[in-house]
């Protein structure tokens, strides 16, 4: 069982320069007891990956409004295998088609948030994410 608040990353990967609605999840899941560390913008995924890793988090959140999800995606993925962290959990959103939500969860995002969806959804999923397991259920 974990003895410490959820630790998560949030990261803006690639050449996208809007960062203000990781911010406003970002300051979401921290209003909600969420530890959150955020690497601020145009972070490679070997930066991203770095980072998780030196943290300590238990998922990464990446938010993507620049088209380059199915690149960037799976390279923190691919990166965070080879780096033997593929515990930490990667999820995220932004402007993704809905073709694309699956082809992200099959590469494993484990879940993708697009447009309208609220704060409190991503701070529920969170929650039910990165719930403590209790000792012997494991």
């Amino acid at each position: 069982m974990r003895n410490r608040p959820v630790r998560i990353l949030t990261a803006k990967v690639g050449l996208d320069g809007h960062d203000r609605g990781v911010k406003i999840i970002s300051r979401a899941l921290r209003d909600a007891g969420v530890e959150v560390i955020y690497t601020g913008l145009h972070q490679t995924p070997a930066q991203v990956v770095d980072a998780a890793i030196q943290e300590d988090v238990d998922g990464v959140g990446i938010s993507l409004l620049s088209g380059a999800h199915m690149t960037l995606f799976p390279e923190v993925i691919r990166l965070l295998a080879e780096r033997k962290a593929a515990d930490i959990v990667v999820f995220g959103g932004g402007i993704v088609p809905p073709e694309d939500v699956e082809a992200l969860k099959q590469l494993g995002v484990d879940e993708v948030f697009t447009p309208g969806t609220s704060m409190q959804a991503i701070v529920d999923y969170v929650n039910r994410r990165f719930a403590p397991v209790p000792a012997g259920t494991a």
